[in-house]
């Protein structure tokens, strides 16, 4: 059975993560991904530092075939309307100015092509003062929604996020988008335009607490009073310096087994703890009680305690803990690739599962301009015309920095 976007030709001209991550998503199942870069390439490939690996490039850019090419130039420009009159999925983040300068508003690619989904991503939304805005996750989606300041102790200032997170995030949502105009296309013929942003995304992530403050409730104001006050939802620490957290919905019900596994049935029965009301009352002393049952037994003795229980909680993973978590090998969360190349023999599938279809074995990302001449023959250019066009640094093959030319 082909793959199920098998039929879809996506054009990623969007930079860095968000975008060019929904664009990975469709590569996953098949659609045929065309990656648009800058001649010296796309700015995310940097993102790697001096590593000798470029993890983040492999994980969002797999799949994917890469064209160098100046669409600045007067050719280059032609050579992008050509992939984009063959397309079904267009994205992109640039700004206002830039999608000006350059011709490339959705109104003008319509009248190409008809059927073409446009999908914009910004920082900020496409409209008001700070649209033009650059943004990344860590301003737009961690910083300008509240996530930041929600996640923040009393009295400390905000952690400094990890990187990332928003955007792959917002990609999902932009994979969505698409996945909807593409739906009406099939009923209509008809393209659409279709976006998001950092700060959308972020906001709906917060959700919970922008709608807690839309209803006139600040749900940080005790924080800011008392600290973090929920006994039940909290992280505590163990004998070996490792960390769990609980997350207790029910306490009327789930307290009981918390105080048996930490080998203290008595605080149940406890006057100041036995009615949830009374326990969140006297919640400085609990947190203290829980506290110190964690601090006296390991990571791995509370864990196999809490698991008998079935009280919600989950011990606060390392990251070499979760590549190799057995649990995310078993639903197919970290797979295999098809590169025997040392640090890119696994990587992360899209987070979701088709009954009866896998997703694409990830191959590597390709190095800048690989694919250029095959793009270029398909669009009808002859081979004077490539070599023409590459002595006028319209378009690159290979990644000359890597010594790999195709």
């Amino acid at each position: 059975m082909a793959a199920t976007l098998s039929h879809l030709t996506v054009i990623d001209a969007a930079s860095f993560l968000a975008g060019p991550c929904a664009a990975t998503i469709m590569g996953d199942y098949g659609a045929e991904v065309i990656k648009v870069e800058p001649l010296d390439g796309d700015g995310h490939r940097r993102l790697s530092g001096t590593y000798p690996i470029d993890w983040t490039w492999q994980l969002t850019s797999r799949n994917k075939r890469s064209i160098a090419l100046d669409f600045a130039t007067a050719d280059g420009h032609d050579v992008l309307l050509k992939l984009i009159d063959r397309a079904d999925v267009f994205l992109l983040n640039l700004r206002a100015d830039q999608i000006e300068r350059y011709r490339l508003g959705y109104e003008q690619l319509k009248e190409r092509n008809p059927g073409l989904v446009y999908a914009q991503i910004s920082g900020y939304g496409l409209r008001g003062a700070d649209a033009p805005r650059r943004a990344f996750d860590l301003t737009g989606w961690f910083a300008r929604t509240g996530i930041m300041d929600v996640m923040r102790h009393k009295d400390a200032p905000p952690a400094s996020p990890a990187g990332g997170v928003g955007d792959h995030v917002t990609a999902m949502s932009l994979f969505a988008a698409i996945m909807l105009a593409l739906y009406r296309r099939e009923r209509t013929g008809v393209g659409a335009m279709v976006s998001t942003s950092l700060a959308a995304t972020g906001t709906w992530a917060n959700g919970l607490q922008v709608q807690g403050m839309l209803a006139g409730l600040d749900t940080t104001e005790r924080r800011d009073k008392e600290g973090h006050s929920n006994p039940f939802t909290n992280v505590y620490k163990t004998r070996d310096d490792r960390y769990l957290m609980l997350a207790l919905a029910s306490p009327r019900r789930e307290f009981p087994l918390l105080a048996r596994a930490l080998d203290h049935p008595e605080w149940a029965d406890d006057e100041r703890f036995s009615e949830p009301r009374a326990a969140l009352k006297n919640r400085e002393a609990l947190k203290a009680l829980i506290a110190e049952g964690f601090a006296a037994i390991t990571c791995a003795q509370a864990d196999a305690a809490l698991r008998k229980t079935g009280v919600p909680f989950s011990v606060v993973a390392r990251l070499e803990e979760v590549v190799s978590d057995r649990q995310l090998v078993d639903n197919g969360l970290i797979v295999p690739t098809d590169s025997t190349e040392p640090g890119y023999e696994r990587t992360l599938a899209s987070p979701f599962n088709l009954s009866d279809e896998p997703q694409r074995q990830a191959t590597r990302a390709p190095t800048i301009g690989a694919q250029t001449r095959d793009v270029m023959r398909a669009l009808g250019y002859s081979d004077a015309d490539i070599e023409r066009l590459i002595g006028a640094g319209v378009i690159g093959v290979g990644d000359k920095r890597r010594g790999e030319n195709q």
